[in-house]
């Protein structure tokens, strides 16, 4: 523990006195920017950005029927064109972002083509859907209003949504025969169409605000009318979420003003993909594993960090019960008020730590960018630790929450956690990725992958470990948490959308493996599960980490390239599948549909265990 104390103290002067000279030498050398050498197809993405960017404007009624068939028609018609480059033409770069794009457009169609099936499922649910949101596309074609027709549609729409309400309701209403029976759907099918209908109505507000008393005519005819649609339309989607779903009637939306957030109450549904869906995304992100080699994978990994939790845990005199060895380290929490402290202090320690060795560069005015910010408690309940980038998002209890909640904060947000991933968050991690990426092949932010992201901070929690930043057995103990968090992370994500574990199961095989606050564990799995996140989010921090651990094994471990000028390469490429990253460091062949297959498992060094220090410290 002392010697842990000393190697803190020496860092974080070395980070004081960086710190002062941070402001010293912040404009780069502008020569080595003259003339850089960019990708022939950069105009290109950069021009379907622009178009892309330019359509989710103009057909901002999303999922209408207008919208699905404009964004359609543009995918394939940059297919088409994209055919016709001569792609043998391309320099090494050029072919990169030919690959990129062509595989982002496949990928789009793919997704539309899914989302076809899930509208099927749940049509019988909404079928009003696309009559609503026609309104909007209407609007958005400049097309004259007909005030009467339109309060006609407001009054047809309210009695089919009231008519399907009441098929749900108990007892039925007494004008419906008795052998009307409410559609037999699944509550995740339910829990999608609640969702929809929320979408619905929010679109449908925003078409109605467009006209309301600016056209005395249309508030005329279409006043009454729309306040009883946007009623049953929020007291239809609080019965779904009642009756089918399963949510208590204090956490649904209200039958009238502003709409509550479901997501972030009652039962965790989530809306899983199946084996056909995985295997669509893992070809998007050129993963040449099916989801049960994931799960091997991830379980070797956790088995190696259950064997040094215990490790750690004996050093800390706990003998092999980690998870009491673990609960210490969780009640190491600082005072309410100090958390914006450690963060900063742990954010310096480790640019010290890195400023040590020259593994990467991080510029100054990197250092000096970053701010920090307060997380609210309505968004800590899905993200229950710290969020970083631009600024690192600080999870600590607020004096209005209950006991239970404010213990849970702090034994989650406790030091030794904070340890391993301040600079997962900030520099080198996600505030350095963004840093460069704004700085370096910009027209690639459209390929953002987690494999990239999310992987690239990964890699560096294992990089650091393997370099030992975490001495003491509490620190090791924290970097060995997330660890294991990220090895469940792919078991669970994968037998969820694989219909093989509920979403309560997943909480509690995150309660079991790897010794989450149930709270934690909740907001975990809602954060994976609510849909703000794509279904191979979560699975991106291991499985990235770890092709970027085997690419640095190829590469570095071989001599061909040094650390820092791997590190500096990798985060100067801009984000990418890293089979792309791969080929593009080593100058790999590639055809329009990417590189040849890569089995990065195959190639990954051991995992480096932690020198034995001879028992209790």
């Amino acid at each position: 523990m002392i010697r842990a104390f000393l190697v803190g103290a020496a860092l974080l002067a070395a980070a004081s006195k960086a710190g002062a000279q941070a402001t010293t030498d912040s404009v780069p050398d502008i020569r080595l920017l003259v003339g850089t050498p960019t990708s022939e197809m950069s105009e290109v993405v950069n021009r379907f950005s622009s178009d892309l960017t330019s359509l989710s404007r103009r057909y901002d009624a999303d999922d209408s029927p207008a919208q699905r068939n404009r964004m359609r028609e543009f995918y394939n018609g940059w297919s088409r064109k994209l055919a016709e480059v001569d792609f043998d033409r391309l320099g090494q770069e050029g072919k990169i972002d030919y690959v990129l794009l062509n595989n982002y457009i496949r990928h789009q169609l793919d997704l539309l083509g899914r989302q076809d099936k899930l509208r099927a499922e749940s049509s019988v649910l909404v079928p009003f859907a696309d009559r609503l949101l026609a309104l909007q596309d209407r609007r958005r074609d400049l097309i004259s209003i007909d005030s009467k027709s339109a309060a006609s549609t407001l009054a047809a729409v309210t009695r089919q949504v009231d008519s399907l309400r009441a098929l749900f309701e108990s007892p039925p209403a007494k004008t419906f025969a008795s052998h009307t029976a409410a559609p037999a759907v699944s509550r995740t099918v339910a829990n999608r169409a609640a969702t929809n209908v929320d979408h619905v109505r929010t679109v449908l507000g925003s078409w109605y605000k467009y006209y309301d008393g600016y056209d005395p005519l249309f508030t005329w005819w279409a006043k009454d009318p729309y306040r009883k649609l946007d009623d049953a339309l929020a007291r239809y989607a609080a019965t779904l979420r009642e009756r089918v779903v399963g949510y208590k009637a204090s956490d649904a939306p209200p039958a009238s003003g502003r709409q509550n957030n479901p997501s972030n109450d009652g039962p965790i549904i989530g809306d899983p993909i199946g084996a056909d869906g995985l295997k669509g995304d893992l070809a998007y992100e050129m993963i040449p594993y099916t989801p049960q080699e994931l799960i091997a994978i991830a379980e070797k990994e956790y088995g190696f960090s259950l064997s040094e939790a215990r490790k750690a845990s004996r050093e800390m005199g706990f003998g092999d019960n980690w998870k009491a060895a673990m609960e210490k380290v969780k009640n190491t929490y600082v005072d309410p008020g100090k958390q914006p402290d450690l963060i900063r202090d742990l954010a310096r320690q480790a640019e010290a730590f890195f400023d040590q060795h020259d593994w990467v560069t991080i510029p100054e005015l990197a250092r000096e960018d970053w701010g920090m910010e307060m997380m609210s408690p309505e968004r800590q309940r899905v993200a229950p630790f710290f969020l970083g980038g631009e600024s690192i998002l600080v999870s600590y209890p607020t004096a209005d929450m209950s006991e239970e909640d404010k213990l849970m904060s702090l034994r989650g947000n406790n030091p030794h956690f904070s340890h391993a991933t301040v600079f997962h968050e900030l520099n080198p991690g996600h505030h350095l990725q963004g840093f460069m990426s704004d700085r370096y092949n910009p027209h690639r932010q459209l390929f953002s992958t987690p494999f990239w992201s999310e992987g690239q901070s990964l890699y560096w929690e294992m990089f650091l470990w393997d370099h030992g930043f975490q001495v003491s057995p509490e620190d090791r103990m924290g970097a060995l948490f997330w660890r294991m968090h990220r090895s469940a992370r792919i078991i669970f994500s994968m037998k969820f959308h694989l219909r093989e574990m509920t979403p309560d199961q997943a909480v509690q095989f995150l309660v079991d493996t790897v010794d989450f606050e149930r709270a934690n564990a909740e907001g975990e799995v809602r954060r994976s599960f609510s849909g703000d996140y794509p279904p191979l989010y979560q699975i991106g921090y291991m499985i990235g980490g770890l092709e970027l651990r085997a690419l640095h094994q190829e590469l570095v471990g071989s001599g061909k390239m040094t650390d820092r000028a791997f590190h500096d390469a990798v985060l100067q490429g801009g984000p990418m599948p890293i089979a792309m990253v791969r080929a593009r460091l080593a100058k790999l062949p590639l055809t329009r549909q990417g590189p040849a297959p890569w089995k990065f498992s195959e190639k990954l060094p051991p995992p480096v265990p932690a020198p034995a220090t001879g028992g209790k410290q």
